[in-house]
């Protein structure tokens, strides 16, 4: 089986059999129990997914191992653990709930992790979340704890907050690389959410200019970004939302209508083949690539699936099992918290 993300080149995304996000691809996988081998034409954390979700004999292959996600990389294990042992310094046992049941913190991770981050959240009492439910999951979270530490993506984590009503001044950024993360133990108690200082490289070129631009040159335009962008871009649009959301939003467009969308430019430009009959565009005009997904080529692919007939099975993605048991944990609260929408089938 085939699974390829909605930002690869449509060269690699042809060949699949399901395309989608990174969840809906992972459990995809796991729906396909006689599938022998799982080529994950996605990044390095969606193949770990994948392997979490999938049999134990089945194969997850990712087709070029340097396909990383950098904003993945700006939270590595050791850096939450470190974060952790300090903000036990300032509440005390973080798995001790009050007497109202809540403890002082719950750890939320985006999809967008590695599997040591989602194995960290699974034994802390955490959740994983995705673009499309964020919003469920700290709604779960602050029903366990009285604040939460979102990582590794500060903007979805924000924007998903501040539409909850979370004032922006309890929200305070941790940065890794300082003491406390920045903050004062005061603003820490006084938080809210607790957001990591991550990004995506892609998302955070949007600008308010750009959505200007475009409301000019187009009277009428519907922008539509991804909540991965920063607040002010997200608030100058009309809409925001994951992957998903956006592709549906164009397919229930009764009307001809123009979008300009702020997301990486494959899916863009493949949403623009599949509905002519609306003028959609990418709002920067620069066109930046996810760099880390571009690195699965059709070349790669091919010679994957040359090894497999082949009877060789390489660049197989492995998460060990005192990693996968409490990060299965934390994936299967997010399922039970809301089941993720179902990948397409080519």
């Amino acid at each position: 089986m085939i699974l390829g993300h909605f930002y690869q080149r449509e060269e690699v995304v042809q060949h699949a059999d399901y395309v989608g996000d990174s969840f809906q691809l992972a459990t995809a996988a796991k729906g396909r129990a006689d599938a022998e081998a799982i080529v994950f034409c996605g990044v390095h954390f969606m193949a770990e997914t994948a392997d979490l979700l999938s049999k134990p004999e089945q194969a997850v292959i990712l087709p070029n191992l340097a396909a990383g996600c950098s904003m993945a990389d700006m939270a590595d294990i050791d850096q939450v653990e470190d974060c952790w042992e300090q903000l036990e310094d300032v509440f005390g046992d973080l798995d001790a709930p009050d007497e109202e049941g809540r403890v002082p913190v719950i750890p939320v991770t985006y999809m967008n992790s590695s599997a040591a981050i989602k194995g960290f959240v699974g034994r802390h009492g955490g959740i994983v979340c995705t673009s499309s439910n964020a919003q469920t999951v700290l709604e779960w979270a602050f029903q366990r704890g009285r604040r939460v530490l979102f990582f590794p993506d500060q903007h979805l984590g924000r924007n998903t907050a501040k539409a909850m009503g979370v004032p922006l001044e309890q929200m305070p950024m941790w940065n890794p690389r300082r003491a406390l993360g920045g903050s004062t133990a005061t603003d820490l108690v006084d938080s809210r959410v607790i957001l990591w200082h991550g990004f995506c490289s892609v998302h955070r070129r949007f600008t308010v200019d750009q959505i200007d631009q475009a409301r000019a040159e187009h009277p009428g335009v519907r922008v539509i970004v991804h909540p991965e962008c920063p607040m002010e871009v997200v608030d100058a649009a009309d809409e925001s939302g994951s992957t998903e959301y956006i592709r549906r939003a164009i397919d229930e467009a009764a009307e001809p209508t123009t979008f300009a969308i702020g997301t990486e430019i494959n899916l863009v430009r493949r949403l623009a083949a599949q509905y002519p009959q609306h003028e959609i565009f990418c709002l920067d005009p620069v066109v930046c690539p996810c760099s880390t997904m571009y690195r699965i080529h059709p070349g790669y692919l091919a010679w994957v699936l040359e090894e497999l007939v082949a009877g060789r099975t390489p660049n197989r993605i492995t998460v060990t099992g005192d990693v996968a048991d409490p990060a299965r944990v934390a994936l299967e609260r997010m399922l039970a918290a809301k089941p993720p929408v179902p990948a397409g089938v080519r």
